[in-house]
């Protein structure tokens, strides 16, 4: 007899060039953090509130330190920082779809204008649309998995985010 719960996502981006052409792609695991994993807990057990929308967010490499950790909250989460080298004036909203086969994802992807260079390391989803905001609630944060990803200005990332339920 099973008797866990496995829950986790990866985040799937594609960066294209002002021309339409792909620069590259990477698919970033995410871990999700303690104040997200309590989250589900409260929602599914204790008649909490979901929280909804949700956004993602991109990590850039400006005062890295040791990456997303299982204690991040969007207050506090030191060893990485929110890259805000897009056009859109508030973090980019995902739209999910209704679970199916225990996954959830967008079916359009999650769409940054980049209008600086930067050195970009990963993607985070939180439920605050603020642009280098502190509240709302962290649920899972990723590196990618190719190391870091410089993006330049002109350039448009694709996010898909896709989340995964299976009993273990």
């Amino acid at each position: 007899m099973k008797s866990g719960l496995l829950i986790g996502g990866h985040f799937d981006v594609e960066c294209f060039d002002k021309n339409g052409n792909l620069k590259w792609k990477d698919r970033a695991k995410n871990l999700v953090v303690n104040v997200g994993l309590d989250k589900v807990l409260d929602v599914m057990f204790h008649a909490e509130a979901a929280l909804t929308p949700w956004y993602i967010g991109l990590i850039r490499d400006d005062n890295y330190g040791a990456g997303p950790q299982a204690a991040d909250t969007m207050a506090s989460h030191a060893g990485w920082e929110e890259g805000d080298e897009y056009s859109e004036s508030l973090r980019q909203e995902w739209t999910e779809g209704a679970a199916s086969s225990q996954s959830i994802t967008n079916a359009v992807s999650v769409d940054f204008s980049i209008n600086a260079t930067e050195t970009m390391k990963g993607m985070f989803l939180t439920s605050s649309n603020v642009k280098s905001g502190w509240a709302g609630t962290l649920w899972a944060a990723a590196l990618f998995s190719g190391g870091d990803q410089i993006v330049g200005s002109g350039d448009t990332l694709k996010v898909t985010y896709t989340v995964n339920a299976a009993d273990a």
